[in-house]
């Protein structure tokens, strides 16, 4: 999405550049609105689709008989087949365009979210899974890519926000409406339903949706996209970007995982529709995502993230609780701070990667979504042998590690300060 009048991005990790008379997309300009409300539906056909059926996992364990370790599959094989996936799709979207990309990817998920409902066993539902979070893979590194190239620079942290916003009320609408269809007709049913709505929003995305003015297709040679690989994964401010994310994704995936079962569990013992209901917080992070450009104006990227890292730890602390709403109010503070965090790290891929955008926000994807599998399994196992302090556990140990890298980069940024200072 490099102007074509500039030339730009002719190979895979070409420069973006955009002369004086930059015609990019910013708020109140012609086409801001829709390519926002685009961006916005295919966030929220993602997130649903994608975690489907994490609010269902106590009705898959009863009908297939299996523990929470194993129905998690269902939500790790989609992450898990995002994160492996994103960074081949990303270097097909260098190649045929961002929004061919993207719509292929929303009409391959969607057409297996049909299907996922009529899976005869647990094994053939996680394969249908794992297929989906692959097809799904050409959203979130594209999406970002596209923003990077189509919006002004001033405007990015806020389109990545909304976008992230559409992820939120995705995730959030999904497991809401799963949770009250699931209690009359069952999951299977459920899962139908957030099909259907996929299918809705990936049409609306393709008819609103810009044609991209600065995009000129690059190559798909190997060496080169290995090339602009190595070199991102050699830029330490990247790779502790990379990390970051990861590791939000950790806590929020073992958390949305197994809370279900919790809450499933004495002294809570609530009905599926009221649970599906708990996943209303989610709004939260809509309003905190679409917010992160503001909060980095004000404390700057790593203020931010410290902001977000500990909003996060005092939510998981305040979930230990018994009290149903001490409980939601720590579900509160760990979604705002998840959300808050990773739309600025994913934001700030973006703006550091000078070249190969789509590779490096693919990178950024594949650890973000490692870190959901990884959350989802451990925070399942957590669950099993320590209850839900184990999952609290392991999320407080993901958000350590998360300040700990902040810290090293906040070291790093002053020790470049003082010896450009002293040149």
């Amino acid at each position: 999405m490099s102007p074509a009048s500039t030339g730009a991005s002719t190979t895979v990790g070409a420069d973006v550049s955009v002369p004086a008379s930059d015609s990019r997309m910013s708020p109140g300009g012609p086409g801001y609105r829709r390519m926002s409300f685009a961006l916005f539906l295919a966030g929220v056909a993602t997130f649903a689709l994608l975690y489907s059926t994490q609010a269902l996992l106590p009705l898959i364990s009863g009908e297939f008989g299996v523990a929470a370790s194993d129905a998690s599959w269902t939500v790790a094989a989609a992450t898990g087949g995002l994160a492996l996936f994103v960074l081949p799709m990303s270097a097909l979207s260098e190649r045929f365009g961002r929004r061919a990309v993207m719509t292929a990817s929303l009409a391959v998920a969607v057409t297996i979210g049909l299907l996922v409902p009529l899976a005869p066993s647990l094994g053939v539902l996680v394969v249908l899974r794992a297929l989906q979070g692959a097809a799904l893979a050409g959203l979130p590194a594209s999406a970002t890519a596209y923003l990077a190239e189509e919006v002004s620079p001033k405007a990015l942290v806020t389109a990545i926000g909304l976008f992230v916003a559409g992820n939120s009320v995705g995730g959030m609408s999904g497991r809401v409406i799963t949770g009250w269809v699931a209690q009359e007709w069952g999951w299977r049913v459920a899962v139908g339903v957030i099909g259907a709505i996929a299918v809705a929003c990936a049409v609306a995305f393709r008819a609103l949706l810009p044609a991209p003015k600065h995009f000129k297709p690059g190559s798909l040679r190997p060496r080169v996209l290995a090339r602009t690989v190595r070199d991102h994964l050699s830029n330490p401010l990247l790779c502790r970007l990379y990390a970051i994310g990861a590791l939000f994704m950790t806590v929020f995936g073992g958390v949305y995982t197994v809370i279900g079962y919790r809450l499933t569990e004495a002294p809570f013992s609530l009905p599926q529709g009221i649970i599906g209901s708990i996943f209303l917080v989610y709004l939260v992070g809509t309003v905190s995502a679409s917010t992160a450009g503001r909060l980095v104006g004000r404390m700057g990227r790593r203020g931010a993230l410290y902001a977000a890292g500990g909003t996060t730890a005092a939510g998981l602390l305040l979930s230990l609780a018994g009290s149903l709403p001490v409980v939601l109010l720590g579900l509160v503070l760990i979604t705002g701070g998840f959300f808050a965090g990773h739309a600025v790290a994913s934001s700030a891929v973006s703006k550091t990667a000078t070249t190969g955008r789509a590779q490096a926000s693919a990178l950024y994807q594949s650890a973000y979504y490692i870190g959901s599998s990884a959350g989802s399994t451990v925070g399942a196992i957590a669950f099993h042998a320590g209850g839900w302090a184990g999952t609290v556990g392991v999320g407080l140990l993901a958000v350590l590690g998360v300040v700990t890298i902040t810290v090293f980069g906040t070291r790093a940024a002053l020790l470049q300060r003082r010896l450009t200072t002293a040149a």
